[in-house]
C-alpha cells in the first residue's frame, strides 16, 4: 500500500499514526518531494471512483490564488490531470493506493471499513 502525504500536514500526521496504531503496513511517499503524474492520478481516479474534483486540495493556499474554483468547471479532465500533476500542493491528501482501491483524505471511519481484514 502507498501512502503519500504532505508531512507537515496535521491531517496526513493524523492519518499516519492511525496506520502505525493498527499495524498497517504501507510505503510512505513525500507528495510534495515527488508528485503523482498525470498518469498516476488518472489511474488512481478510475479506480476509486471519486469525482476528480474530490483530488484537489480545495482548502489550499494554491487553489485559492489560483482561483480554481472558478476554472475547473471550465476544464477538460486531462487538463485537470495535468495541472494536478504539477504540483503536490493543489492535490488532496492524504491519499492511499491498494491494490483494489484508493482513498482520498482522511476519514478514520471510511479508512478502518476499507483496511479491516
Amino acid at each position: 500500500m502507498l501512502f503519500i502525504e504532505y508531512p507537515k500536514c496535521t491531517t496526513c500526521q493524523k492519518a499516519k499514526k492511525w496506520l502505525d496504531d493498527n499495524h498497517i503496513k504501507y510505503t510512505d511517499r513525500h507528495i510534495k518531494d515527488d508528485n503523482p503524474t498525470a498518469e498516476e492520478l488518472k489511474a488512481w481516479h478510475k479506480k476509486s471512483g471519486l469525482p476528480l474534483k474530490k483530488y484537489f486540495n480545495t482548502s489550499g493556499m494554491l487553489y485559492k490564488e489560483m482561483q480554481l474554483k472558478n476554472k475547473l468547471p471550465d476544464m477538460t479532465e486531462e487538463e485537470q490531470y495535468n495541472l494536478l500533476a504539477t504540483n503536490g500542493m493543489l492535490v488532496k491528501r492524504p491519499l492511499v493506493i491498494a491494490d483494489d482501491y484508493v482513498l482520498v483524505g482522511f476519514k478514520e471511519a471510511d479508512w478502518k471499513a476499507k483496511m479491516e481484514t
